[in-house]
């Protein structure tokens, strides 16, 4: 079994994908119906849905440590806030220590611009 999708309420699609795109590296399929759908793995989308008032939501995108360093330096070049726990998500300080579905990781918190928060991991912790 493995999860196939999910949907995520966002208050402006084109804005969301082109953050989604661009800061967090996903992969942009197009247009289904009313979701914008973008591709996390080869096996999960992400379908990007317009709503007025979305439902805070909370993503964990785990990745290897190169990834983690090149998504990182992406939030920074964007001028995203980010911080180092889900308590302090706009500190300016980073990578933090959390835990995730392996054990102990190396993390980054961060907004998206619908204010869901986001967290980007690596299990390869201190490299």
């Amino acid at each position: 079994m493995f999860l196939d999708h999910t949907i995520l309420e966002v208050t402006d699609l084109s804005e969301s994908m082109t953050f989604y795109r661009d800061v967090v590296g996903l992969e942009s399929r197009g247009r289904s119906g009313p979701f914008e759908v973008m591709l996390v793995t080869p096996d999960l989308a992400l379908d990007l849905w317009e709503q007025p008032e979305p439902a805070s939501r909370h993503l964990a995108f785990g990745m290897d440590r190169a990834t983690f360093e090149a998504t990182f330096d992406r939030i920074r070049e964007s001028g995203t806030a980010y911080g180092d726990g889900p308590s302090t998500p706009t500190s300016m300080r980073a990578p933090g220590r959390s835990s995730g579905v392996h054990g102990k990781t190396d993390s980054v918190y961060f907004h998206d611009p619908s204010g869901h928060m986001l967290e980007i991991l690596t299990y390869e912790i201190g490299r």
